[in-house]
């Protein structure tokens, strides 16, 4: 008996409990490595796209802040495809000049229109920052309840072997909790980082949504007093 046991200690490796596991235990396993997986593309993705934007968002700034002209900034980006800042300045400034070239009269009703131009391209853009967020959401709450159902599975398996065997002994019981904690391991470690990621990910798209929104106030703030200095003799010449 004794060296039944340390043979079937000997096999217990991680893929020896994966072949000797059932068929139910086995597609969890696989479930949660696959979701294990697409948790690491989606952290390697985020965060390559949150770094480029990030020097978007600053050769922006620098560029806007650079003394150069609205007009030759606008004729530079509209023909390229833009993102972050970039797609709210051009989707302002196409506002501005269809409204002037219908010969806009209300300040109130074109300040409007801009606004709502930025806030709609503001939403798009904070949209994409946060796409896929939701899968390490899912796969961190769901990941370790997954794990627990193969955990139960397992039990059930060992408890199956005691019965068939009519024994208690280690050696017949070991391979059941084995795979048990094994399915209840690969849960963890899908879930732990989906969690910790989602944290990270949202905590930096609400900064880098909160930046843009800031430069859309402020651009916002620029065209209003635009708008009076073009729209002033033409009340003036009214009254």
């Amino acid at each position: 008996m004794e060296q039944v046991g340390l043979a079937a200690t000997s096999d217990v490796t991680l893929w020896s409990l994966f072949m000797q596991a059932g068929l139910v235990v086995k597609l969890v396993m696989l479930g949660l490595i696959a979701a294990s997986v697409w948790t690491w593309a989606i952290v390697v993705d985020k965060s390559l796209n949150y770094g480029r934007v990030r020097r978007q968002l600053d050769n922006f700034e620098q560029v806007f802040w650079s003394g150069q002209s609205l007009e030759e900034l606008y004729r530079t980006l509209s023909d390229r495809q833009t993102a972050g800042m970039g797609a709210i300045f051009v989707s302002a400034m196409r506002e501005w000049k269809k409204s002037f070239e219908r010969g806009a009269r209300s300040p109130i009703g074109l300040q409007m229109r801009i606004d709502r131009a930025m806030d709609v391209t503001l939403a798009r853009e904070s949209e994409t920052l946060e796409a896929r967020l939701g899968s390490l959401a899912t796969i961190g709450s769901a990941a370790p309840f997954i794990g627990l159902f193969g955990t139960v599975v397992g039990i059930m398996t060992s408890f199956q072997a005691i019965a068939g065997s009519k024994s208690t002994n280690l050696a017949v019981v070991a391979p059941g909790i084995a795979e048990a904690l094994l399915a209840t391991a690969i849960g963890l470690l899908a879930a732990i980082p989906a969690v910790i990621a989602y944290n990270k990910f949202t905590a930096d798209a609400g900064k880098l949504s909160a930046r843009m929104e800031a430069f859309a106030d402020e651009f916002s703030a620029i065209l209003s007093r635009q708008i009076d200095e073009k729209l002033q003799p033409s009340r003036q010449a009214a009254q």
